[in-house]
């Protein structure tokens, strides 16, 4: 895999740049988190070398000065609210948020429960957490906000929320997904210090977009196709370009939200500390790229995996047309079409002449291997299977799983547990090869060398199942399918 970012520089200059910000406000920062703290996969995607855990990492530094405060909306609580990646609801994510950063060393010191208005299933959640020992905090639904500042920054207003207590110089607030309300629990908690004669700050850590690189890079490019759902626009900061005459790079919510958010710095403070949304936050990963061309390469390649992750939602009825053309924009803008892939055209020439679903993979060394399905394996399987013995070094014709041995899988599969479909997936093709690799050296050669398929590239002419979507992940493999289900 090629490289095209400093993970080491990463740590140091962002934790660096962080710990100057809470000087700059006297010694109490909140600091509002947005994007995945942990398992980053998209940042690791367009910036080859970025750890998924780096941010993470990078906060560790500051454990010892750092408490973490995790925001759930009570309306996200009400309706089961799931996170996709996950499978998950928001409320458990909650749980399991505050276990991954106790297991890592951060002081979790408590939960917020926002647009609180009384609702049940929030009171219950709310019982849960303290019988669980975690202190936990209403705020309450503000008629108007953002827009009425006259009332939100008001004792009616910021004013009638819980006073969340912190100890520690940098508060982390962080949340399961968007629109919890994390960036409105950091100004109560201003508004509220400042009537305590606290002097406290805010900033915004959020990778994307890069505000450092042009707004056409391919790297801010993939953030758009990314949040397609979401419909975020990328767009030149105006306030930072009035006041300094330089160009940076924001996005349109932040762009929208900032004169409201200068009026209710200026309510508590007198004059607000920013001069554009630009200046709240404090990423510094743009300064991390070690090679742009290796990046802007994988950014153009996760704008088309968007494309046909969108294309699969569609043929499923997981979202409607405007996702597929936001991101067929976002294509047009980086000047691609789908067969900037090399897998993806490899796997349909293959179809084209087998007539069977068939895959492709494209190593980092830029070989293309690919395969098709057969009575024995699915087509993911079997490239799987062909990228191993191929990097392995071992011949084509070589059948590392003896048939002798799928058969009995295949048939607890149909008779037990009632599968229609025979062909062994991905993960029962690993689970096979270890077993026979404790004997047979060639199942352990071919094993050896997963760890090379991180940062290839894969494509199916047909839809994956969850399973299969689930190993390439793991393996760092990223995987395109086409919309088309299997016959």
């Amino acid at each position: 895999m090629k490289y095209g970012f400093d993970n080491e520089k990463y740590l140091k200059t962002q934790s660096s740049h962080i710990e100057e910000r809470i000087a700059q406000f006297g010694n109490k920062l909140y600091l509002e988190l947005g994007g995945k703290l942990f398992d980053d996969h998209h940042a690791s995607r367009v910036l080859p070398g970025f750890q998924p855990d780096s941010k993470l990492r990078m906060l560790s530094r500051l454990a010892d000065r750092a408490e973490i405060v995790i925001v759930i909306s009570a309306r996200d609580i009400e309706k089961n609210k799931v996170r996709n990646d996950l499978g998950i609801t928001y409320d458990e994510d909650v749980l399991r948020l505050r276990k991954e950063f106790t297991d890592r060393g951060f002081l979790v010191s408590s939960v917020v429960i926002t647009h609180y208005d009384g609702q049940n299933s929030a009171d219950a959640f709310r019982q849960r957490l303290e019988r669980l020992g975690i202190t936990t905090y209403y705020h309450y639904t503000i008629e108007g906000y953002p827009s009425n500042v006259a009332l939100i920054d008001s004792d009616q207003g910021f004013g009638r929320n819980d006073y969340v207590e912190t100890s520690r110089p940098l508060v982390i607030v962080t949340a399961p997904g968007p629109g919890s309300g994390k960036m409105a629990v950091c100004l109560s908690q201003l508004y509220n210090e400042h009537k305590r004669g606290i002097k406290a700050g805010y900033a915004k850590f959020e990778t994307f977009p890069v505000w450092s690189l042009p707004l056409k890079h391919p790297v801010n490019i993939a953030y758009e196709a990314a949040t397609a759902d979401l419909n975020d626009v990328n767009m030149i900061d105006p306030f930072h370009l009035e006041a300094y005459g330089k160009t940076a790079i924001n996005y349109n919510r932040d762009i929208e939200i900032f004169p409201v958010l200068n009026a209710l710095f200026e309510g508590i403070y007198g004059e607000n500390p920013y001069k554009s949304p630009t200046d709240m936050g404090v990423n510094m990963v743009g300064f991390c790229i070690s090679d742009d061309e290796v990046c802007r390469d994988a950014s153009r390649n996760e704008i088309i995996r968007r494309y046909y992750t969108a294309l699969n939602r569609l043929a499923l009825g997981e979202c409607n047309d405007s996702e597929v053309n936001k991101i067929l924009l976002n294509m047009n803008q980086a000047k691609i079409s789908p067969e900037y892939r090399r897998a993806i055209s490899a796997a349909k020439e293959r179809a084209a002449i087998s007539g069977k679903p068939s895959s492709a993979i494209e190593l980092s060394d830029g070989t293309i291997i690919t395969a098709e399905s057969g009575e024995l394996l699915g087509p993911s399987a079997a490239l799987l299977l062909n990228a191993m013995k191929h990097l392995a070094g071992i011949d084509h014709s070589v059948k590392l799983i003896p048939q002798d041995m799928i058969e009995p899988i295949q048939h607890t599969k149909t008779n037990y547990l009632r599968s229609r479909n025979p062909r062994l997936h991905t993960d029962e093709v690993l689970v096979a090869l270890s077993v026979l690799s404790r004997h047979d050296d060639l199942c352990r050669r071919a094993l050896e060398k997963l760890p090379e398929l991180y940062g290839c590239q894969a494509h199916s002419t047909v839809m994956l199942g969850e399973i299969d979507h689930k190993i390439f992940t793991k393996l760092g493999v990223g995987l395109t399918c086409d919309p088309a289900k299997k016959k």
